[in-house]
């Protein structure tokens, strides 16, 4: 018989008095509690057993998007059960959560437009901005010339009036400044459409009316005649590449790409001399170029693909630059080329330095710029044609640098953005032949004083000696000697090599002004300290990740910030994960436990070949169908297979039925196997949206209004916890 997995033999001890497990934890209402039916699902994989007595509540439509409408009977009265528990057991909650969204709303965001700086400016004399619309908090995209015209292009509360759901993207102007495109969801389900606004003639028309990649998809050729846009296939995703002429016409197939371990993200570079596609997957990378005066031949392959090597170009100084990790340069070097990779060596323009990675560069006629990151911190240098280099940092203790991409060649000045926690967006622009700084605008919020926060940055010593950076908000006049322990929210995230930027936040501070703090724990398998940094948080050492959190939870504990009743963990998608994970390891460490659209049923998702990040991930968690050591691995830290009989603290999950990310099951069985092994009777709930996917509708009121109700439930937590305790004998 083949050997089974421990996962499952080890949970033996379950609660002894049933009827006691069934009373409510103080402080939460006594309600009739969803219970999901176990049913044997027996899989065999590797040499290995496992029985995955959820998976029924697995949907996938044959065609189509999923509805509350269109589930099985059984699985939608499961799902509307939920909401409905959900719903009644937050009720309680909803004058703290309105005094949370209060707080968060009062700080209104000014509307007024500061004079665009000269990088902003394109050639035919309009400056292109955003501006919050007057109407339902979204945005409003609009330019102004240099004579002083104004002219607006897309109000994005028009755009969304009468759909349940609204999220745009990859707003961008023609070259010739007579078109602007860009790609809107209007279902929730991340396939968006393409829409393009003559602006001579002022109509709008549909180019692409569905199944476009609306995330790095889609772009005008140089001469502003085509648009280039990324499909999705029916696994979602982005796989071919076409070509729509702007007057009218038949789209054509550029370039189709089946390898389902590769995306596919399209630009034009730098001095319009080519359309870029670029394949690129996490250790992987393949760029074909089209040129500008022959944007409908075929594209030319700059360099085949090859495991281990990763690259991105653009053009800078009359010839291609590549930056990329090959030789060796784990944190990405500048490479000078002629055509190509393969003809004569390329010659080094920046040098691989390890532990200082290149996030971006942008080139101008009259510098290369580049974000990178010292000792965890952003600063930007400019490197002008002579080699000289100028840097460009800053002294706060944490802050975030970001560098809008596409900027005019020919500008004198580069435009970036510098924000912290507690300090709103504000843009300066760097002139490139001295590297002077100027303000250009900023953020305004109504009442806001950013002095009154104190921004502190710190590390965690990881169980193997890494030194893990805390970025810690809180209020000044809460913050003094002597420390006092104060509820604390605790967030992370570690995956995919995305570092968590500590960027301004109306949640983060609505938090604080309720006299308490939040952190964020830059963990392993992020990309915070370089590309050790990140693969210290993959495949067989994801626990590390999980681990990290948990050393920055013991670290504010035991450093007097916060104490274990007083402390809630949120993560976000394979934030998820990292907050779950933790909470199986150590659940004494939590008052309460939030997870938004939480990947956590990692070994079966990775199981499924089918599914459409599945091929693309495979490097950063393993493959679970071919390797025993990967299966082994995620085995022992999936959040769904690890749940055990432990007094568990409060958790909510939020999951988006349309959601082909982390679809909805995930949470949904991971919060049965808590509701069946936790000693504790603290509750266990799902927030199901039936209208959104993997994110919510882009609407500043929807987004604080989500983030009010979490507030809300993590402030419970902490107040319920001394007596959960008690309950409990924790």
């Amino acid at each position: 018989m083949l050997p089974s997995t421990p996962l499952f033999t080890e949970k033996t001890s379950l609660i002894a008095n049933r009827a006691e497990a069934d009373k409510p934890a103080p402080g939460w209402p006594m309600l009739a509690v969803p219970q999901a039916p176990r049913e044997d699902h027996v899989i065999e994989q590797l040499g290995r057993i496992r029985n995955d007595e959820f998976a029924w509540m697995k949907f996938v439509p044959a065609t189509g998007t999923r509805t509350m409408e269109n589930l099985p009977p059984r699985l939608g009265q499961h799902l509307q059960a939920e909401r409905n528990y959900a719903q009644q057991l937050l009720q309680p909650l909803a004058a703290s959560a309105q005094a949370f969204y209060k707080a968060m709303a009062a700080h209104v965001r000014s509307v007024e437009q500061a004079p665009a700086a000269a990088s902003a400016r394109a050639p035919g004399g309009w400056s292109y901005s955003v501006e919050p619309s007057a109407a339902l908090g979204h945005k409003r995209f609009v330019r102004r010339h240099a004579d002083g015209r104004v002219q607006a292009l897309v109000d994005e509360a028009e755009r969304a009036a009468g759909h349940a759901y609204y999220r745009a993207a990859e707003h961008q102007a023609s070259p010739d400044e007579r078109y602007f495109i860009w790609a809107e969801d209007v279902i929730g389900n991340d396939r968006h459409r393409i829409c393009m606004l003559d602006t001579q003639t002022g109509s709008t028309r549909v180019l692409v009316p569905e199944d476009a990649f609306g995330y790095g998809g889609l772009v005008f050729s140089p001469s502003s005649q085509h648009v280039f846009w990324i499909w999705r296939d029916a696994h979602s995703r982005p796989s071919r590449l076409y070509r729509t002429p702007v007057a009218g016409g038949s789209t054509e197939l550029v370039y189709e790409e089946h390898d389902p371990a590769l995306f596919m993200k399209v630009a034009r570079t730098a001095a319009n001399g080519y359309v870029a596609v670029t394949l690129f997957g996490p250790d992987t990378s393949e760029v074909r170029l089209i040129a500008a005066d022959a944007e409908c031949a075929p594209p030319r392959i700059l360099r085949e693909r090859e495991r281990g090597i990763r690259y991105e170009i653009n053009e800078w100084d009359g010839g291609l630059i590549a930056l990329t990790n090959v030789d060796g340069a784990s944190d990405r070097q500048i490479l000078r080329m002629e055509s190509a990779f393969a003809s004569a060596a390329p010659e080094p323009l920046v040098p691989h330095r390890h532990g200082v990675p290149i996030i971006a560069m942008q080139p101008f006629a009259a510098a290369l710029v580049r974000l990178e990151r010292v000792d965890g911190l952003h600063r930007v240098v400019l490197l002008r044609p002579d080699g000289h280099e100028m840097v460009i940092a800053f002294t706060e203790p944490s802050y975030v640098l970001e560098m809008p991409l596409a900027q005019p060649w020919d500008a004198t000045h580069v435009r970036i953005s510098h924000q912290t926690l507690a300090q709103p967006l504000r843009w300066l622009q760097v002139r490139l032949s001295d590297g002077q700084v100027s303000e250009v605008e900023r953020e305004s919020y109504s009442g806001l004083d950013s002095d009154r926060y104190l921004v502190e940055r710190m590390h965690a010593v990881a169980d193997d000696g890494q030194l893990v950076p805390i970025t810690l908000l809180s209020r000044k006049d809460r913050a003094g000697s002597p420390l006092q322990p104060l509820p604390l929210l605790l967030t992370g995230y570690g995956a995919y090599g995305i570092a968590y930027e500590p960027g301004f936040s109306l949640p983060a501070l609505a938090w604080a002004d309720a006299g308490y703090r939040y952190a964020i724990a830059h963990v392993r398998g992020g990309s915070e300290k370089g590309y050790d940094w990140y693969q210290g948080g993959c495949r067989e050492d994801k626990r590390n990740s999980m681990s990290d959190f948990l050393a920055c939870a013991q670290h504010l504990q035991r450093m007097g910030y916060s104490t274990p009743e007083q402390t809630v963990s949120h993560g976000v998608s394979a934030g998820g994960l990292l907050v779950c994970g933790a909470a199986n390891m150590r659940p004494d460490l939590w008052a309460g436990v939030m997870a938004q659209v939480p990947f956590v049923d990692m070994l079966n998702t990775m199981s499924d070949a089918g599914h459409p990040l599945v091929p693309l991930l495979r490097p950063d968690w393993g493959d679970p169908l071919a390797d025993q050591n990967a299966y082994d691995a995620m085995a022992a830290i999936s959040p769904y297979e690890n749940v055990r009989a432990a007094a568990y603290p409060p958790v909510l999950c939020t999951a988006g039925l349309k959601d082909d990310r982390v679809p909805y099951w995930e949470p949904a069985k991971l919060l049965a196997n808590i509701r069946r092994y936790s000693t504790s009777n603290a509750p266990a709930l799902l927030l199901l949206n039936p209208d959104s996917g993997h994110q919510e509708s882009d609407q500043p009121q929807s987004v604080l209004q989500q983030a009010a109700q979490l507030w809300a439930f993590a402030e419970h937590c902490i107040r319920t916890a001394g007596a959960a305790d008690k309950h409990t004998g924790r």
